[in-house]
């Protein structure tokens, strides 16, 4: 039996997701994958709700869609101490400002030996070095 590879989802892969957007394809795939683990941070919820909200989804619908994703994941990553530092050495790592929320997802991944997914510009940036990343902004486009 394979190992199973870590995918902890960045907020722009469950929200692709979500609206069918350019991405979302590509972690349906993950989803039926057996051989993937999809795991998401605690605060990548707090993200997921704030940004359906903002694009005009009801508190009922919110708390469906996060509830829906929660399950979906094999584990929500707690963040802690080790995060937070995890966090703080990432952001010293990129060239570019990385907001916090990103930086907790990204020490997320990296606190797991795992592969980011995200559609982020902000991740995008994050050298993979020191997170290894599935950016499906470029997966999508390299589909015919």
């Amino acid at each position: 039996m394979a190992e199973r590879v870590v995918f902890p989802l960045d907020t722009s892969a469950p929200l692709a997701h979500y609206r069918t957007e350019a991405g979302g394809a590509e972690v349906q795939g993950l989803f039926e994958d057996p051989d993937a683990a999809l795991v998401i941070a605690g605060i990548t919820l707090t993200e997921l709700a704030r940004r359906a909200k903002e694009l005009g989804a009801s508190l009922s619908t919110v708390s469906h869609v996060v509830a829906t994703y929660s399950a979906l994941c094999t584990e929500i990553i707690p963040i802690g101490p080790a995060i937070a530092k995890d966090a703080f050495e990432v952001g010293c790592e990129t060239p570019l400002r990385l907001p916090l929320a990103d930086a907790l997802i990204a020490a997320c991944a990296r606190s797991r030996g795992a592969v980011l997914v995200h559609r982020d510009d902000h991740m995008r940036a994050i050298p993979a070095r020191v997170v290894a990343q599935r950016d499906l902004a470029v997966t999508e486009s390299l589909q015919p």
